[in-house]
Formats: structure tokens, sequence, C-alpha cells
């Protein structure tokens, strides 16, 4: 008995070799239907039975516009490399800036190659200065070799490629090739013939009107068909960690602060207790703008401040003996740590005085010119956070940080004792890193000095923190590389496959 098959069925049922797999490109190219139709048409006769579908799967890196440019005039951190090279002998320290301007690198290109040059090994970069210490030659870096071999065809390493991915300067293609051959049913029933079937494959609404809808023959829908693949956008892992982090602290009792991102040296640095002469105020570690200076600070507190830092606090306090000016505690700069916040709050200028007990905390930005590697970035997420109460002691920070990292999953934390200008006690918070077994540093936090409460006007304890948003990823992940999240770096992939588990 003749079988009936819709039209685009039944071209590539009779185009369909019994004796040789035909790819679906061949068959598009005989039969002149589009890819689509022929995939549609093979899987629908596949599921009767009466063709086989093989599918051949391979990947082939091919080079971005980026991966273009760096393949003709050599990767940033080459140039940079050659451009210190120029300027003297190895192991000699030269100006960062200088040797960036020798390089002739743009405003994207320099951060690539910051990064990249400390974690190739080319030297060390450090404080506005710079440093090689390898002698190669530049044409010899596996990277550059790579992007080379790329562009005639021949595929490298693949840790390489993997590498030259996570820069964005080559795409993977995933290539997917099928082809198909007559079945024995498929070549049993061919011989009895095939005829066109009247079949409808959309219903319409003139369909309906009519009400011929009923007695119309309708096309089998495939399910099973193969789509092309559609990412759609999703929000960033560091911001739905972030959202996490928030959830959690508000479960906990913590109310959220905000407040600006650039602000006074007076609420970033002055209030607390960092001496004006400190190096962490230079800006080596700090953003300074250039702008008018603050206005309107309150005056009672600018002068409690002031005489903290000339005087101390109480009988036994000392002070810096250090020069203060009110002009630098005006200047406006990015804020390098979000404490900025908790001064505010603290004192009363953001929403008014506060009596205790309180929980605040913020998950924020912060900005720092710190040398780029795998642990540090110029802005990353700062978990800010504090809590106002009578006599706390470190044994409720530590118990705080147990909770707070046990919803997450990290039960393995390590404490060590520090200074900071600002808490006494201090010390530092460690989680080991589930892969390599590395003790990462995860913040710092203590309990507030005299030198800061007494000029906010608290008079009961505060204890307070900073925690890393991205090392929190890290040991929850297993993340060696915070680039690999944000960044010019960053890895696509990762971040689309990756979800924050609650």
């Amino acid at each position: 008995m003749t079988i009936k098959l819709p039209k685009n069925q039944k071209i590539v049922f009779e185009a369909a070799s019994p004796t040789e797999e035909k790819t679906f490109e061949q068959l598009s190219e005989e039969t002149e239907l589009k890819l689509e139709h022929i995939s549609g048409a093979s899987f629908a006769l596949e599921s009767q039975g009466l063709i086989s579908i093989t599918t051949l799967s391979d990947s082939k890196p091919s080079l971005t516009d980026e991966g273009s440019l760096y393949l003709q005039h050599s990767l940033p951190e080459l140039r940079l490399y050659q451009a210190v090279r120029l300027l003297g002998e190895l192991e000699t320290e030269f100006d960062l800036s200088q040797a960036i301007s020798q390089s002739s690198l743009n405003k994207n290109e320099v951060s690539v190659a910051l990064s990249n040059y400390a974690r190739k090994d080319y030297g060390t970069i450090n404080q506005g200065k710079i440093i090689s210490s390898r002698d190669f030659d530049p044409k010899s870096d596996p990277e550059q070799v790579a992007l080379s071999s790329i562009d005639q065809g021949v595929e490298p390493d693949q840790s390489i490629v993997t590498r030259l991915e996570s820069r964005g300067l080559i795409n993977i293609n995933q290539l997917t090739t099928r082809s198909v051959i007559l079945t024995k049913k498929g070549i049993s029933e061919r011989k009895k013939g095939v005829k066109i079937s009247q079949s409808v494959t959309n219903l319409t609404p003139q369909m309906l009107s009519q009400g011929n809808w009923e007695n119309l023959e309708y096309t089998a829908y495939n399910v099973e068909a193969e789509a092309a693949p559609y990412i759609g956008g999703r929000v960033h892992i560091l911001r739905e960690t972030a959202e996490r982090v928030k959830d959690t602290l508000v479960s906990m009792g913590f109310q959220e602060m905000e407040g600006p991102h650039a602000d006074s040296e007076f609420w970033i640095n002055d209030c607390l207790f960092m001496p004006q002469d400190h190096p962490a105020r230079t800006h080596w570690d700090q953003f300074a703008l250039s702008v008018p200076p603050a206005q309107n600070l309150p005056t009672d507190i600018v002068e409690k401040v002031q005489n903290s830092h000339l005087d101390g606090v109480g009988t036994d306090g000392d002070g810096y003996h250090s020069p203060w000016s009110e002009d630098v505690a005006l200047g406006i700069d990015l804020r390098g740590h979000t404490t900025s916040l908790s001064m505010r709050y603290l004192s009363g200028q953001a929403i008014g005085h506060l009596e205790p007990p309180q929980r605040f905390f913020s998950v924020e930005k912060v900005y720092r010119n710190d040398t780029l590697d795998p642990t540090h970035l110029l802005e990353f997420f700062q978990i800010e956070g504090w809590v106002m109460a009578e006599n706390l002691s470190v044994r409720d920070l530590m118990g705080t940080f147990t909770e707070f990292y046990r919803r997450f999953g990290i039960t393995n934390l390590k404490f060590k004792p520090h200074y900071n200008p600002y808490t006494e006690p201090s010390f530092e918070l460690f989680g080991e890193h589930p892969r390599t077994g590395e003790l990462i540093e995860i913040g710092n936090s203590g309990l507030f000095r005299d030198e800061v409460l007494h000029p906010l006007g608290v008079s009961c304890d505060v204890m307070a923190w900073g925690l890393a948003l991205e090392r929190l990823l890290m040991l929850m992940y297993g993340f060696e590389d915070i680039r690999d999240v944000h960044g010019t770096l960053c890895d696509l992939q990762l971040l689309r496959s990756t979800g924050v588990p609650y």
C-alpha cells in the first residue's frame, strides 16, 4: 500500500540513499530545500522508522575580532614587556606610566596587559613600578603562537585553547554533522510508492471560522526535533550571590545601609582613626577625584575627630602626634571600603540617632588601586557589617562569622590576630580553598576603638567587619581566579552555566 507523506518529507525520503549516508547539507543541495526544512522532515521520518540519523559533533576554535587584532599587533602584555625591555636591563625598576606610554597601548589594552604581565611571570608590578625578570623572545609566547596556529587551522594544546577562550580571543564553534540513510523499513515502503498527503501544518483563523478544521488531516508535531540553542540574559552570578548574602543577613536580624560611592576622606578615613599620613591614604591605594571639596560636614564631629587624632581619647589616649588638616578631610575619593557608610550611620548623620542594640550591613562596591592578580581587582564587592550592643567580645564576633558562613556551606574558618588603626582587638578571617587547599583571606574584623566611637557619640561596644564577596564565591565554587567572574578576562560560559543555590 502506498504511503502518504507531507511534501518535504516525501522529497527527503526519496532523496535518501539505501546504501550510503547523506548529510543534511548534501540533501539541501540536492533538493533545494532549506536546512531547517531538511532537519524537520528528517526527524519526522526517523520517528516513523523510515530513515536513520547519525550525529557527529566536533569543535573548532576561531579568532574573535580582538584575537585577530592581537595576532596582527601581538598581545598587550607582550607589547608592555617589550616596552620595559627597551627601557633598560632585567631586574631594573621603571615607572609603570613610562612603560605604558612606551608600549602605545590603548585604554582598554592597559588593563589586559597589567593582569597578564604578572600571570605569565614576565616580571612584577607594584606601587607604580614595573620590573622585567625574564629574557625571552616574545614571538615564542605560547598564547601568541596559538593565535597564529588557530588562524592557520591548526588547533593548539587544549589548556591554551581554554585560556584564550576565557580571554575572549577565540570562539569555540560547535560543529554538528547529521547524516541520513534509509532503514530496512524505509527501503520496503519506498518500493510500494510514496504520495504527498494533503495534511495541514498550521491551524488558521479561516479554518476555525469556516468550520472545516474538524475534517482536515494535520501534520504530526515532532517535539523531539532539535532546535537552535537560545542563550538568554541572566543576572550575573556575583549579583545573585550578593542578593543571597543580603537575604542571609536580613534573616539574622540586620538592616541594610546605603550611601555614596564617592565620599569625603573624613567619612572614609578620618572617622576611622586613620592618620592622614598613613600609607593606605596615598594615591597608590585609593582614587582621589578632581572635584570640589565636601560641604557641610558636621562641625562638632569634625572637631572631635581632630582631637581624637591629635590627643587621643580618655586619660590614656595619646593620639598620633602627626599633622591633621581639615582640607585633607574635605577631599573627595572613591571609597576604599564601605566602612564610610558605618561611620555615617553610627554618627546619626544617615538616619538619625541609634540606640543599642542595632545590626546593620551593606553589600556594595569599593575601589582600590591594587595590583591585579587572581585575588585582587581595582573594584570589588565588600560585605560590610556591624553590631552595636553592650558588653560585646571577640567570641560574639567569631560566632557571628561561624553562623554566617555556615549558611553557605563553609565551616572550616581560621582566625588570625591582626592590627588595624580603628579596631582593637582585631583579626583576619581565612577559608580553605576547596580545590587547592590553600588558606585564602576572606575578611578583616574587630571591635571599634574608643578613638572611633567617642567622636561619633557612641558609648557602647561596636563589633564590625569587612568581607570580600568575590572570595566567598571562590570558596563556594572553587574559582581560582576572580577575574574569571568579572572583568575583561571573565569566563562567559562559566557565568552562563553556574547557578547560586539557596
